[in-house]
């Protein structure tokens, strides 16, 4: 009885528990999310949804997988996922494969199949990372192995994933043991070229003045972030009711993806707000014990690696869906529509149950 109480209480329990709770209601305020746009777009309520529970089963399937797979796999293969990724990120510039999307050039076409590549890449640099840095912390190789995929995204242009990737290198450099005044350094040049970057870019400037002063322009630049706000402010503390949100019809840009978070406000307020992040605090507190239990370093930095992922992509969105921060495009993990990100977050999550397996061998 002890030991069927243990288990059930493990954090390997609470982790797929929290892991199935989050994405099952991220379907059900995708298709709320989404209802309008569906129909506007493609005649059917349902086509998001439709495509959601495709994905959901996808990940499903390869966390399932990646909970059977021997962490030794990773550790082997780890090269070769970097070297494929940094192809794939290539890819996406080459005319017939990859397509340029409102001025951005992040997605590969196979016929009616499309993907993102810098999805896969997130899991597959934080692969060679733990291999990499459980032996060694080397500045130069470091700030190559980083900065190549950081061009490469920087140039598609994917400011929101060069956020994530950069916070996954420095995080995991600091954790194998680097030494922190190089990252203080490094930090403070890397800030200094992104304002270069944001200065000299017409977009992102734009960008920029609209965080800065929405107002400015509410109806033009400023819409999105108006509307956003808009969403916020009406959610009240306990909301419009679940699929009554007024914004969803076409006042947010991205209802079902970036600005989803709005959505859910409005719908269920703020004390509903409040559960959804205790959901993901508590995913996270569980995760990071699940790492913290890693039996080498190798399987603990990789443990570390995706929960800086997610973690800094979670806070990214919801710091721009509060106007803390420049709208960046990140999807919000679990909840947001987008087969990429969500079957490589689910399957990112059967590495960490395969983590716990590890330790309790």
């Amino acid at each position: 009885m002890g030991k069927k109480n243990q288990s059930l209480l493990s954090p390997s329990a609470w982790l797929i528990s929290l892991v199935l709770i989050l994405t099952l209601a991220g379907l059900l305020f995708v298709f709320n999310a989404s209802v309008a746009e569906a129909f506007n777009t493609f005649g059917d309520q349902y086509h998001f949804l439709k495509q959601h529970l495709t994905w959901i089963g996808l990940g499903l399937l390869a966390m399932i997988l990646a909970k059977f797979i021997p962490l030794s796999f990773w550790k082997q293969t780890s090269k070769f996922f970097y070297i494929f990724g940094l192809l794939a990120l290539l890819l996406v510039f080459i005319p017939g494969i990859g397509r340029e999307f409102n001025g951005a050039h992040r997605w590969i076409f196979w016929g009616n199949f499309r993907f993102q590549p810098v999805e896969p890449f997130k899991l597959a640099m934080i692969v060679f990372f733990a291999n990499w840095m459980s032996n060694h912390q080397k500045l130069l190789p470091f700030l190559f192995t980083t900065g190549l995929p950081a061009l490469l995204i920087l140039l598609q242009p994917d400011l929101g994933s060069l956020l994530v990737i950069v916070s996954i290198a420095f995080g995991m450099f600091f954790i194998a043991g680097g030494k922190l005044s190089h990252l203080l350094g490094i930090t403070g040049i890397s800030v200094l070229i992104l304002l270069i970057v944001i200065l000299g870019s017409g977009y992102r400037r734009e960008r920029l003045s609209t965080f800065l002063n929405p107002q400015a322009d509410p109806l033009g630049a400023g819409f999105h972030i108006r509307q956003i706000t808009l969403a916020l402010g009406q959610g009240g503390w306990l909301g419009q009711g679940i699929g009554n949100s007024r914004q969803k019809f076409s006042y947010i840009p991205e209802a079902s993806t970036d600005s989803i978070f709005a959505i859910i406000a409005e719908e269920i307020g703020f004390i509903g707000s409040v559960i959804i992040l205790a959901l993901f605090a508590l995913y996270f507190y569980f995760a990071t014990k699940t790492a913290n239990l890693a039996p080498n370093s190798f399987e603990r930095l990789l443990g570390w690696g995706i929960i800086i992922w997610l973690a800094a992509q979670t806070l990214l969105n919801l710091a721009a869906v509060v106007a803390l921060v420049p709208l960046t495009g990140l999807p919000l993990p679990f909840l947001s529509y987008g087969g990429s990100s969500l079957v490589m977050i689910l399957l990112a999550n059967g590495i960490l149950l395969r983590i716990s397996a590890e330790y309790n061998k």
